[in-house]
């Protein structure tokens, strides 16, 4: 596999693959000069390294080395098995974790100035300073709040499987997102929607931005059907439908599709490019370890607490933020020991990085800067 070459990657961000990674050669993104003080960026799904491409630079025009890797599953990354029945151990958290630390020794980085997690890339920055301190010396969770560790017990049950019967018994049935996407259905779905990928991926993005305007979020009162039923498609989706079919509902318009300045069409193109060759299946694999009882290891950790600064940022139209309920004000109260405070970013939904990077990489550089 070769690093990316692309047009629309920014001047100034170098592309290189990094061998014996934990059993991966890892495609990273960098920005800045080595020897400085790290940060490393770890990207969600649908997502890649390049979904970093808009904070990069300014955050090395801040004076940090830069890192962005496509993590496990992920991008040019290689080393991973996509096959469904392969073993799900090499995705469970502890092993994300590793792949960061591996990264880090490969690259001669001994600590980190921060680690910052979006989405999925969230829980596993969290965990990484939960669990390494000495080396992830700050964290910035972004769009997916931290709730703490599992409970004794708790990794080897899934919630989403426990409320599935109630979510099929509603008046309109649903299923909620991470069940269907730990189906085997779930990647040949994506990889052969209707609509096509770029459309497909197009749609998807749109319907958990801010462009979407029917984000309007608030808390949810507890983790019941009728709760978890206020939540959009994209995240308890009618039971009949695949995702593809589920956005298709939200495709934005060509007009909206041309003034998207966070989105463009080339940029666009090479999310559909990338996981276009790669699939879906490595990132599914990740919900999938939810159903699987592979993080019981997390739960040795119970009851710790993240020690390190740490803050939250999303935007204020992402129900991420809200999809767990409680999750937010948990992570605020308790499962963070030095919590330095949440940012609603105003306009931006799910992709806060993407959607407004200027307003992301001023907090961050406010973050990375205090004491």
């Amino acid at each position: 596999m070769e690093p990316l070459r692309h047009a629309t990657l920014p001047a100034g961000i170098r592309s290189r693959m990094v061998e014996g990674i934990n059993g991966l050669t890892m495609h990273v993104l960098e920005a800045g000069e080595a020897g400085r003080p790290a940060v490393l960026l770890l990207h969600g799904f649908p997502e890649l390294a390049y979904s970093w491409r808009r904070v990069m630079l300014p955050l090395a025009e801040a004076g940090f080395h830069v890192i962005a890797p496509d993590q496990r599953g992920y991008g040019r990354t290689t080393g991973w098995n996509d096959a469904y029945d392969a073993d799900l151990r090499p995705f469970a958290l502890l092993n994300l974790i590793r792949d960061q630390l591996a990264l880090l020794v490969a690259l001669g980085i001994a600590r980190l100035h921060a680690v910052i997690g979006h989405d999925f890339g969230s829980p596993v920055a969290a965990h990484c300073a939960l669990v390494r301190p000495d080396v992830f010396r700050r964290v910035a969770l972004m769009s997916a709040p931290f709730a703490g560790p599992p409970a004794i017990g708790a990794a080897q049950r899934a919630p989403v499987s426990d409320i599935a019967k109630d979510l099929a018994a509603l008046p309109r049935p649903r299923k909620h997102y991470h069940w269907y996407y730990a189906t085997r259905a779930a990647n040949g779905d994506l990889m052969a929607a209707p609509q096509g990928l770029p459309a497909f991926i197009r749609a998807y993005y749109h319907h958990k931005s801010g462009d979407w305007t029917g984000n309007d979020v608030f808390p949810l009162k507890g983790w019941t059907a009728e709760e978890l039923a206020k939540l959009p498609t994209y995240y308890v989706m009618d039971i009949a439908e695949t995702m593809p079919q589920t956005v298709a509902h939200a495709m934005p318009t060509p007009q909206q599709v041309a003034a998207c300045p966070w989105l463009t069409e080339e940029e666009l193109a090479v999310y559909a490019q990338e996981y276009g060759r790669s699939g879906f299946q490595g990132g599914l694999n990740w919900y999938r370890t939810r159903f699987a009882g592979t993080n019981m290891e997390m739960e040795a950790f119970a009851g710790r607490r993240i020690e390190v600064p740490a803050c939250f940022i999303a935007g204020s139209q992402d129900w991420g933020v809200q999809q767990a309920p409680g999750a937010l004000r948990k992570m605020e109260t308790e499962a963070c020991a030095d919590w330095r405070g949440t940012h609603l970013v105003p306009g931006a939904g799910h992709w806060v990085q993407q959607e407004k990077a200027a307003e992301t990489v001023a907090l961050l550089r406010d973050f990375l800067a205090q004491a």
